[in-house]
Parts: structure tokens; sequence; C-alpha cells
């Protein structure tokens, strides 16, 4: 059969030829029902939120919305808040992920296989559940309600951190050791392997995994609500009030525009729009 070409049936009516087209079907209308659910839940409400975000309540067009955030001190020092957390969030991931993916790597593969599973196993539970199971911890052992931020540094690196590793570990897992063994065969020492062969090899999985927690702790309000006691404020809070309470969705919108774009900004920076295949040590 000849996929997405057109059959011509000539029939009669009249005594006058009419052509009668049939369509078969191809490939490409596979799309139609992805398209139709991108532009539903993805580019229809993104509109939405440009064009509240740049309206009034009025609905005329106005840049109030910006002015009022990049004026306002409040929500300045919440957004370098949001930021300061997600950065200290996902260099603790980073400095206890790497060691714990690297040594996994190391291990015999049922071996690592169980321990990366039980990695995996608090994911299945409920998000919320988790949250405040280390919350009863840390009240247990006398942190909570000492150190607001300490404590929501804590609970996020305790929900984000399997998000740091797993990346780590499938890169680090399909390195090529040979390279090593080179590396050792011409002089170089253990620090001089990891620097110049294993680091290097497994920038990938460091960018995936900087990407997979810097991003979602930016917003996650829920666990700096929980361990913060609610004062420690994110942006994510502040979307959240104020398409909740305030019921001002053009200033909320403004402000997920604005996350949207600093989340842009973090993904072209670490190289999240860039082909797999062009990024070293992605090959592996």
């Amino acid at each position: 059969m000849t996929k997405g070409k057109v059959i011509s049936k000539t029939v009669y009516k009249d005594d006058k030829p009419v052509k009668n087209r049939k369509w078969i079907f191809s490939r490409k209308q596979l799309c139609i029902p992805y398209g139709l659910f991108l532009f539903m839940f993805v580019i229809f409400p993104l509109l939405l939120i440009v064009f509240y975000a740049f309206t009034d309540e009025t609905g005329k067009i106005s840049f109030y919305n910006f002015i009022d955030f990049f004026t306002n001190p409040t929500s300045i020092t919440n957004l370098f808040m949001s930021i300061g957390l997600a950065g200290i969030t996902t260099v603790c991931c980073l400095l206890i992920g790497y060691p714990v993916a690297y040594i996994l790597s190391k291990m015999k593969q049922r071996v690592a296989g169980v321990i990366v599973m039980l990695f995996v196993l608090p994911m299945w539970i409920n998000f919320v559940l988790r949250a405040m199971a280390m919350k009863e911890l840390l009240t247990l052992i006398g942190m909570f309600g000492k150190n607001n931020f300490l404590n929501t540094v804590i609970g996020m690196v305790y929900d984000y951190l399997p998000f740091m590793i797993m990346p780590l570990y499938t890169t680090l897992i399909k390195r090529d050791r040979s390279l090593e063994e080179a590396a050792a065969d011409l002089g170089s020492n253990r620090v001089g392997v990891f620097t110049k062969v294993i680091f290097p090899l497994s920038l990938p999985g460091v960018l995936s995994g900087i990407n997979m927690v810097f991003l979602p702790t930016m917003s996650c309000y829920v666990v700096s609500d929980t361990f913060g006691n609610g004062k420690v404020t994110i942006i994510g809070k502040l979307i959240e009030e104020q398409f909740g309470v305030a019921a001002n969705w053009n200033y909320g919108s403004a402000l997920a525009l604005i996350m949207l774009v600093i989340m842009f900004v973090t993904m072209l920076l670490t190289g999240g729009f860039k082909p797999q295949e062009n990024m070293r040590g992605a090959n592996l």
C-alpha cells in the first residue's frame, strides 16, 4: 500500500465523469492528536499568561505588572531568595549525589541496582507525605523551627536528591573505562584521572541533574511552607497567592512569565537546548 497518496477512481453521474477521491491513511496524521493536545494544554495557556501579564484589570495593554515587581523591594527579595535557595539546594545535591553515583557506578550491577531502587522507592510516595515525614524527623531531633532557611534547604535536598543521583549514575555507568586505564598508564594519578577523564565525561549528567534540581526548587513553595514555617517565601508562593487569595491574575501572570524567562535562561546557560550528541561525553 502506498502511504499518503490519493487514489482516484472515476465514476459516472448523469453521463458525466466524476472523480471520487479516497484518502489513504498516513503516519503523518498521527501527529494530529498530539498537535491538539499541545495547543490546548501548552500553547493556549501560555498565550493566556502572556495576555494577562501585559494587560491590566480592564484588559488594556500595560507594563505596570512588571514595573510593580521590579520596583518592589519585597518582590526582588523573594526572587533572590528563590534563586539562592535553588542554587544552594543544587550545590548540596551535587556534592552529595556525585560521590554516591560514582560509588554506585563502580559496584556490581546487581548490587548497584538494588541501592538505586532504594533511592527511587521514596519517589513513589506522595510528595506531601515525604515532606511531612522529614518535618517530624527534624522536630524529633530538635532542629525544626530554629533555622527556617536551613530547614527548607534540608527539605529541598531530601526531596530532590534522587533527581541528581539518577542522571549522574546513568552517565557514569556508561563511561569508557579504558580511558581511565590509559590515563593511569600514562602516569596520571587518581586525582588527575578524575579531573581530566571521569568528570569531563560525566558533564552531561551533571548538567542534566542541575536542570532537574534547580528549576523545580525555584517554584516548590510546598517545601518552603512546610519547613520554613511560612517565613521563607519564594516566587512560587507569590504566584500561588496572586492566583488564589489575591485573585490578581494579571500580576500573577507577570510573575509566572518572569520565572519562565529565568528558567529559559538557565536551560540556555547549562546547554539544555543543545543536541545530546554534541555534548562532551554524551556518546558514552
